[in-house]
């Protein structure tokens, strides 16, 4: 969320106060852009470690209600409960609030990923087995691989990964209502969602990885060093397998591609692992909290541009600090600044313990 919330700018704006000349700045603002087809940049980490971390909370949460005596069957009407809320914020921040025919909307969203696919996975968790979880995990994904292989959109030949010829993309093209977020090359609507229904399937694989991640790190029989092992084991071997998979099925966020799923699901699991070992191994906790306040409200965060004008906000308070610093470095100011501004926010629920929770 932090990068989402606006520090993804901090290195637009640098590129842009070094001219495009500065090899250093050009790559890291590159790399918080998402590829226009194939191939993987940073920043398309970002939404599959926010499922990933919605399965990892899983055993964490469903478990300790499970624990506690509730029936599976009250914890499913939660599970779904949360996703029509998730689907319901993603429409509205797709769409807002305005009436309009409905070849005008868009119905796939960011959160309406995560909803369908944390319903799904939780699913799994409530009524499957523990070892279960690896089975479903590799049966979407390779599931996926085949269906994507051996079929196509009318008029390609199977396997046509492109925008056109895809078969997920062309699922979506028949089924979904409304319009889909890329048109075609002549203009025509509806040509690729990257978020588009069929899509979500290997997104399921996402969330359970997660799911998996946490009951490593809920199982009391295994040190902490072991646990941090696991995961790294696992993110070496998952990054291993994703590059191999690339070259017959190429990492690809716009198609959740199953390459894609093993290699961000790699990165996820040595995060996870990094992370686990700083905060809760070596108790280094105090430099996360800026962080913790973002995370504390981040769907919140996420959906605030649609009723609250943070730029008008961030130029209330500091526009004269930009024009102090000129060209071209107050840019860099004002998107420094953009983020303080929405985190002084944060801050403020935090301190006020409100949180929305879904």
């Amino acid at each position: 969320m932090f990068w989402i919330m606006g520090a993804d700018e901090i290195w637009h704006a640098m590129k842009e106060a070094t001219h495009g000349q500065s090899p250093f700045w050009n790559t890291l603002a590159n790399q918080f852009t998402h590829p226009d087809w194939n191939g993987f940049h940073v920043y398309d980490l970002i939404f599959p470690l926010f499922l990933f971390m919605a399965g990892v909370s899983t055993p964490f949460s469903v478990g300790r209600e499970l624990e506690k005596g509730k029936t599976k069957e009250q914890l499913l009407l939660r599970v779904l409960k949360r996703t029509l809320i998730l689907i319901l914020l993603g429409f509205l921040v797709n769409n807002g609030l305005q009436l309009r025919p409905i070849a005008e909307f868009r119905f796939p969203s960011v959160l309406g990923r995560i909803g369908i696919a944390y319903l799904f996975a939780n699913i799994i968790y409530l009524y499957a087995k523990e070892y279960a979880l690896i089975f479903w995990f590799f049966f979407f994904i390779v599931g996926y691989y085949l269906l994507l292989k051996f079929t196509s959109a009318p008029g390609f030949h199977p396997g046509d990964l492109t925008p056109e010829g895809n078969f997920a993309s062309y699922i979506d093209r028949s089924i979904l209502p409304g319009h889909l977020y890329v048109p075609f090359p002549n203009g025509k609507p509806n040509m690729h969602d990257p978020e588009g229904l069929f899509s979500t399937i290997p997104a399921i694989s996402t969330g359970l990885l997660g799911i998996m991640a946490g009951l490593t790190l809920k199982n009391k029989t295994l040190s902490q060093n072991a646990k941090t092992l696991r995961l790294v084991i696992a993110g070496v071997i998952f990054l291993l397998v994703a590059q191999i998979w690339n070259i017959d099925f190429p990492i690809n966020k716009n198609l959740w591609s199953s390459s894609f799923v093993m290699h961000v699901g790699g990165l996820s699991l040595l995060l996870m692992a990094l992370f686990y070992y700083v905060i809760d191994v070596l108790g280094f906790q105090k430099w996360a909290f800026f962080f913790k306040v973002i995370g504390m409200n981040s769907i919140l965060i996420y959906i605030s541009g649609h009723f609250i004008k943070w730029n008008y906000t961030n130029e209330g308070f500091f526009k004269w600090l930009g024009q102090l610093a000129g060209e071209p470095y107050g840019a860099v100011l004002m998107a420094i600044t953009f983020v303080l501004v929405k985190w002084v926010f944060l801050y403020y629920l935090y301190q006020k313990k409100t949180f929305l929770r879904v």
